[in-house]
Parts: structure tokens; sequence; C-alpha cells
């Protein structure tokens, strides 16, 4: 395991590539959260909403972004995470996950984080305040 305490400003974690986004995702992610929209389940109320197909739940890409964090909770813990969705996720997309050290300001390291789909396009972009313990 690598240490985040040990980054330089510019560097950045492993990044994740999410397995394809399937149906089946979606609709434990609809159980789990509560957030029953036909849209992410159903291909034909997503089609009478004007979408191509299902799409994913904006959180499920979001909270999937902090798996580039989790070998890191022993050393602390994400203070903070602001997010900006900037495109949508489809049946099949493969995501990949990134997160780039912006600033290290004592026990605060700030990164720059996003989800990208397979053609390269932004889909969610933010940044994640990762405390480490003292």
């Amino acid at each position: 395991m690598n240490s985040l305490a040990l980054l330089e400003k510019g560097e950045s974690v492993k990044e994740i590539q999410l397995p394809p986004v399937s149906r089946i995702d979606l609709i434990k992610y609809a159980g789990a959260s509560g957030d029953f929209n036909p849209i992410h389940t159903i291909d034909d109320e997503a089609k009478k909403a004007g979408l191509p197909g299902i799409i994913a739940h904006g959180m499920w890409t979001m909270g999937n972004l902090a798996k580039l964090f989790t070998e890191y909770y022993e050393e602390g813990f994400i203070k903070d995470y602001s997010i900006r969705f900037k495109g949508m996720v489809f049946l099949d997309d493969r995501i990949t996950l990134k997160a780039t050290l912006k600033e290290k300001e004592g026990q605060e390291l700030c990164f720059a984080v996003q989800a990208v789909n397979q053609k390269g396009n932004d889909v969610l972009k933010g940044e994640v305040v990762f405390n480490l313990y003292t």
C-alpha cells in the first residue's frame, strides 16, 4: 500500500476502472438508495423522458468515486466532497475514476477528482478533501 502522506502536488492515486455499468448495478443501487425513478431501470420510461436509454443515478457514480480512497482509510478519512455532474452514464459505459493531488496543507490533502467514460468524456468532476490522522 502506498501512503497518501507521501504524495506530492500533481501526483495521482491509482486509477480505478469500474466494470461496465449493468442494469443489475442500477437496480441494486435503486434499492439501496431508495431512488426508484424509472429512468434508471426501465428502458421505456427513460425513452418517454427523452433519453436514449436508462441512465445511471448520478449518486451511483459519485459513490463509486470514494473507492479511490478505500485503501487509505487507515491513514485518514474523506472530510469533504464537492462534485459537479458533467454527463450521463449509460448501460455498458466503462467509467474510469481519477484523483490528483492539488494542494497539501497540514493534515488536509485536496484532490481534483473525475470520472471519465470510455470515450474520454468527463461524467463527473470535483474535489475531495482527505484528512490525515495526526
